[in-house]
């Protein structure tokens, strides 16, 4: 069963990758064709559990989740967050169990990709199975950025480049530039992304209002000074840009 909410897309995933090249009537089938059904999720719902079956994979249509590690102490390291357009689980791609859970943060809609429909796409249009790899590697690299943080940076620079790292990824498929975010993230939730205590991301919060580098106002948060929050840390946007030289004509 497909849902269809006013204003949502048919294929997110469509939406995002004609950012980056001019998709053909063809492939814009084609992706279409890979999703079977979709479900909606409430807050909270897990999707996808650690160590469980896996034999397909997803597309964010609507809302937010994140992927998580549990340990073996008990508590989890939030891996990445996970938004409208984007093609979910590739991390379990590989084998038959899943090598993370996934969990709605919103009310959310997902579309299930069985990996056969994916094998298909690939095998029918090679520039999108590239275009399809070349996101997932600067994914990748996103998230070895903000992970890098943990080890390397203080508390500050920590949640600073997370914002920049969710406003950027907003921007692909907001239509525009976008300076402010409804966070639907729990301050347990960031605190698990960062390796820090909620206490603490509370406290950090507070230093960057103090620093006049974002407001708040309940979720929202707007940013206020970009440009000193990339320079204080590094950032880098990997999602503005994906190179599309090289790959094979449609």
């Amino acid at each position: 069963m497909l849902l269809h909410p006013p204003g949502t897309p048919r294929n997110a995933l469509t939406m995002r990758l004609a950012r980056y090249v001019d998709l053909t009537g063809h492939e814009r089938d084609a992706l279409a064709a890979l999703i079977e059904s979709e479900r909606r999720l409430s807050a909270g719902q897990l999707l996808q559990e650690q160590g469980g079956p896996v034999d397909g994979l997803f597309v964010v249509q609507q809302g937010w989740l994140h992927s998580s590690k549990r340990l073996t102490t008990g508590g989890r390291q939030i891996l990445r967050f996970h938004y409208s357009g984007d093609l979910i689980g590739t991390s379990s791609i590989a084998w038959s169990v899943a090598a993370a859970s996934l969990t709605a943060v919103s009310d959310c809609i997902v579309a299930t990709v069985p990996k056969a429909n994916l094998g298909r796409l690939f095998a029918a249009h090679p520039r999108l199975g590239a275009l399809l790899y070349a996101v997932a590697c600067a994914e990748k690299v996103a998230m070895a950025d903000r992970l890098t943080t943990i080890g390397r940076m203080n508390a500050l620079q920590r949640l600073t480049i997370l914002l920049l790292d969710v406003l950027a990824r907003l921007r692909v498929t907001a239509g525009g530039v976008v300076d402010t975010i409804e966070l639907p993230l729990t301050q347990t939730d960031l605190g698990d992304a960062l390796g820090l205590t909620k206490v603490h991301v509370n406290r950090t919060f507070r230093a960057l209002e103090a620093k006049s580098m974002i407001r708040r106002d309940g979720r929202r948060v707007t940013i206020l000074d970009e440009a000193g929050m990339t320079a204080a840390t590094g950032f880098v946007d990997r999602y503005r840009e994906v190179a599309t030289e090289w790959l094979p004509n449609p």
